[in-house]
């Protein structure tokens, strides 16, 4: 009896702990995102499809590539650069997912420059 009790016991702690973690990462991998304007940034609406990203950021549109690491950590580079600044890539850091959205840390080339924001995933 005491054998059953205790089995009893270890299946059901095991069945009430399942995880509240559920890694939906991927979905950001394609999609039309959004950055609002902010203190660090302007508006700016993103398109990912493979490896391609459009930004259009006021009457700018540049297209970069994205090679994805694994689901939190991604590099954009420019494909034509317009300045010395774009030629470097960035390394892009996700920190906290949310159900549409979010948060990262941007850091341009091997500098110590880094950038925090949000991006909401809109499509």
């Amino acid at each position: 009896m005491r054998k059953l009790f205790i089995f009893l016991f270890g299946i059901l702690t095991l069945i009430s702990c399942k995880s509240e973690f559920e890694d939906n990462s991927d979905k950001f991998k394609t999609g039309v995102f959004k950055i609002p304007a902010g203190d660090d940034f302007v508006k700016e609406t993103i398109i990912r499809k493979d490896s391609i990203q459009i930004s259009k950021y006021g009457d700018n549109i540049d297209t970069l590539s994205i090679k994805w690491k694994n689901n939190f950590f991604y590099t954009l580079r420019y494909i034509n650069p317009k300045n010395s600044l774009q030629k470097d890539p960035m390394f892009v850091q996700i920190n906290k997912i949310k159900k549409d959205s979010y948060d990262f840390t941007v850091k341009i080339g091997f500098s110590k420059f880094t950038k925090k924001g949000t991006i909401y995933k809109i499509k």
